[in-house]
């Protein structure tokens, strides 16, 4: 008898739990001091320079070399609270790796700094605890709306001048995408939880779930309960396809099957035979192969340009397909084809480049996938709504923000995706940590606002 096409428990608890382990273990210490030994300590190093936080790289790296683990993860989360989720999801080989000096040289292979970099966070949060202690108390309290990676490197760092955070999040647990909108193998193992716990540690951090702003949670109150306010929503839209039959049951977005899948258990969470996820970034890389590690037969992910203007890197265009997913390019969704309501696949016009260099797609050559199940991941969005009914500056779709990230609203700052720049984890906790150097400045007296 044939299986209804889009189930749950399609694999064992066996084969899941193997589907989902870490992608990437962890260097041995033996192998992660070999690795160090290799680095150049570059002066004016390069690595630094293209790392967001700006992490002192060949510092930490020394460190390891010279077997000195709390020197080197100190040096690491000094900058980057959240080093420890940044070394596993982050693309450094096309950050710090990608300017690494061993690639100019006939082997071309960069130090393996995000391996390192894990490696010293993680002997850090099994060994030492939190490494930073609280100033003397100030009185002063911060509202911090949104508890990923911005708010969090926010907290951290304002909790460590004396003050006291509370942190609100739509969601039940903090985290943000580390906790919800990142594939289940790369972050492993309950990690995002139990670096959030070390961040916790620190103390004047406290965190209130159910909270979305516009509904059950105002700016103008938070304004007038605390000395400061730091907004980090991120993007909670998604972009619609805009196509016919995009709301035939079986098409969904991405990020929310991202987030069932890490919020559930795996063998609850169904998946189709034949997937097609439409998009071409990280989201879209994680969700095939996510579907596919859950036991979907096929996975095809299309993209409606060419391999160079996906803004997933070519390591995970890679992982993808070596992980079964087959990658097509240059094709545009049509429409979702149904027969009475029942999903059967989605229709693409083939495209080229045109003379303007602009992507033209020829509806008169089309072709079908068939699909049971698609996954849509053709970009998130800010939703301005939440913020709308205060008076703060939107810009292109994003929170508009000076150079300290104060927003237009005196006492309310803003970082993160939701404000312009890239989408990054490792650019939000910048993001959230350079705000909180501003806010500290204002609660103390010592800028304008």
């Amino acid at each position: 008898m044939r299986l209804p096409d889009t189930i749950s428990g399609r694999l064992s608890e066996a084969e899941l739990a193997a589907n989902f382990a870490d992608a990437h273990p962890p260097l041995t210490h033996a192998q992660a001091v070999v690795e160090a030994e290799r680095c150049f300590f570059c002066y004016d190093a390069p690595c630094i320079e293209a790392c967001p936080t700006s992490i002192d790289i060949p510092k930490f790296i020394r460190a390891i070399a010279t077997d000195n683990m709390q020197g080197s993860a100190r040096t690491i989360l000094e900058s980057n609270i959240l080093g420890g989720a940044c070394a596993r999801v982050c693309p450094t080989e096309i950050l710090c790796e990608q300017k690494c000096v061993h690639n100019t040289r006939e082997e071309g292979q960069p130090i393996r700094i995000g391996a390192l970099q894990r490696h010293a966070t993680d002997w850090q949060m099994e060994h030492g605890g939190q490494p930073f202690k609280r100033n003397v108390l100030t009185g002063k309290t911060v509202a911090v709306v949104g508890a990923g990676p911005a708010g969090l490197a926010c907290a951290h760092r304002l909790a460590m001048y004396g003050h006291d955070v509370v942190l609100f999040d739509s969601h039940d647990l903090a985290g943000g995408l580390n906790e919800y909108g990142v594939a289940a193998y790369k972050l492993a193992d309950n990690f995002a939880q139990r670096e959030i716990d070390f961040l916790m540690e620190i103390g004047g951090i406290s965190f209130v779930g159910g909270k979305r702003l516009g509904q059950n949670l105002h700016i103008s109150e938070l304004r007038s309960d605390y000395d400061a306010v730091f907004l980090a929503v991120g993007q909670a839209g998604v972009r619609a396809l805009g196509i016919d039959g995009e709301h035939v049951d079986g098409v969904m977005d991405a990020v929310r099957f991202i987030e069932d899948l890490r919020s559930q258990d795996k063998k609850t969470v169904p998946v189709g035979r034949r997937v097609v996820v439409i998009g071409g970034g990280n989201t879209a890389v994680d969700a095939a192969v996510q579907a596919r590690r859950l036991g979907a037969e096929e996975v095809s992910l299309i993209y409606r340009r060419g391999y160079e203007h996906m803004s997933a890197t070519p390591v995970e265009r890679e992982w993808a397909q070596t992980n079964g997913v087959t990658v097509k390019i240059w094709a545009s969704p049509v429409k979702i084809v149904a027969d009475n309501g029942a999903l059967q696949g989605v229709e693409f016009a083939r495209g080229i480049v045109g003379s303007d260099g602009r992507p033209q797609y020829d509806l008169t050559d089309t072709f079908v996938v068939p699909a049971d199940m698609v996954l849509k991941a053709v970009g998130q969005l800010f939703v301005p709504d939440d913020v709308q009914e205060e008076s703060i500056t939107i810009s292109n779709g994003r929170i508009l923000v000076d150079d300290q990230y104060r927003t237009s609203l005196p006492g309310v700052y803003a970082g993160g995706d939701c404000t312009p720049g890239e989408d990054l984890t490792v650019a939000a906790v910048r993001d959230g940590r350079d705000a909180a150097e501003a806010i500290h400045l204002m609660l103390s007296g010592l800028s304008g606002q």
